[in-house]
């Protein structure tokens, strides 16, 4: 299935991205600061290598986003191994203006003694593409405005699901005294990935778009990794219901709403709530059968890739797409995909915590 290191590249460096390199090191090179935000369920594979001989000489935090949709029982091992290699790290929630008030504080902690003797300080948010960058920087301005008497009206960032959303570099002040500017940047990458498995992580969270690597392989990646990982099995629970229980969890599933429905569309009412989460369970029940059923050896890529395949057509029936679909493994997989970035099918962390004895970017 070509998931390995040997599985070629992925290359995809539009135009906007290269202008936006240049003028981010030259931004670099005047910045006191840098909030470096990385995806908290790929903590390596969302740093620019390109970018990270430059920041390994500039004070700076590692802000780890998307807690909410990462493993916390691992989180704390990703701190340690990062404090190992002295470089500051942070889990945050971009949508918790808690969270944010954290990372604030961090960064006025860190930069404590240039404030007095420095009267401008910048502060640089930079990261790969959907991160999360846009989300903070409008969390970090909500705070400021209770903050400090700033006159001018400033626009909010632009946040989208797709990665390329923010393509020019644009900056506010959020305190007085010294002032402290923050600037946003696009989210950019490596013209090239050349390590494949990096690549379908990337892919995987939305910091490559779907259509540069395909829907249907992203999909076989996450297959690959939860059925490698034994996670279909931790929903065993969910094969033997018989019953299910329209009442339990009603706060999860009005939850599901928020993050499936599409803008411009109702609001989608318990029933349909409901209906989503005997969705998710359908598909997480599919799931422990058919690896529970599963005679091959996970090690071996034929039988992993056979095990897919038959998890694909069982797929089709969980989520309800019909037989003649002509784009159903497709579908199979844009829906399938819509979980996991939602965090329906739980928390996860891709990257490998590594050993203390290799090296971080």
């Amino acid at each position: 299935m070509g998931f390995t290191k040997s599985g070629g590249s992925i290359n995809w460096y539009p135009g906007h991205m290269a202008a936006a390199t240049r003028a981010i090191r030259q931004r670099l090179k005047l910045s006191d600061f840098v909030i470096e935000v990385r995806d908290a369920r790929i903590p390596l594979s969302s740093a620019n290598e390109d970018l990270q001989p430059m920041l390994s000489g500039k004070r700076r935090v590692i802000a780890l986003n998307k807690q909410d949709l990462a493993n916390r029982n691992l989180m704390h091992k990703w701190i340690s191994y990062f404090n190992s290699r002295k470089q500051e790290c942070l889990p945050i929630n971009a949508h918790s203006r808690s969270s944010v008030h954290k990372l604030l504080d961090l960064v006025e902690f860190k930069l404590k003694e240039v404030m007095t003797r420095e009267p401008t300080l910048l502060v640089m948010v930079l990261g790969v593409p959907n991160v999360g960058k846009s989300a903070l920087i409008n969390s970090i301005h909500q705070i400021a405005l209770s903050r400090f008497p700033v006159q001018e009206k400033m626009k909010k960032a632009r946040v989208g699901p797709l990665p390329g959303v923010t393509q020019d570099i644009a900056g506010f002040k959020i305190a007085h005294r010294p002032s402290v500017y923050v600037l946003d940047s696009p989210g950019v990458l490596v013209p090239s990935i050349p390590d494949i498995e990096t690549g379908l992580k990337l892919a995987l969270a939305g910091s490559v778009k779907d259509s540069v690597v395909g829907e249907e392989r992203i999909a076989q990646y996450l297959l690959a990794v939860l059925n490698t990982r034994g996670t279909p099995l931790q929903w065993k629970h969910l094969v033997d219901r018989e019953t299910k229980d329209p009442h339990h969890e009603l706060e999860n599933k009005c939850g599901v709403i928020k993050d499936l429905q599409n803008k411009g569309k109702k609001s989608m009412n318990k029933s349909n709530a409901y209906r989503v989460q005997d969705m998710v369970s359908e598909v997480q029940r599919t799931l422990c059968i058919t690896l529970s059923e599963f005679s091959g050896s996970l090690e071996d890529e034929s039988d992993l890739e056979i095990l897919i395949e038959h998890q694909f057509e069982a797929l089709q029936k969980a989520l309800k797409i019909p037989h003649k679909a002509s784009e159903a493994r497709i579908m199979v997989s844009k829906k399938f995909l819509t979980l996991f970035r939602t965090g329906k099918l739980g928390p996860v962390i891709l990257d490998d915590v590594p050993d203390a004895s290799d090296s971080v970017s």
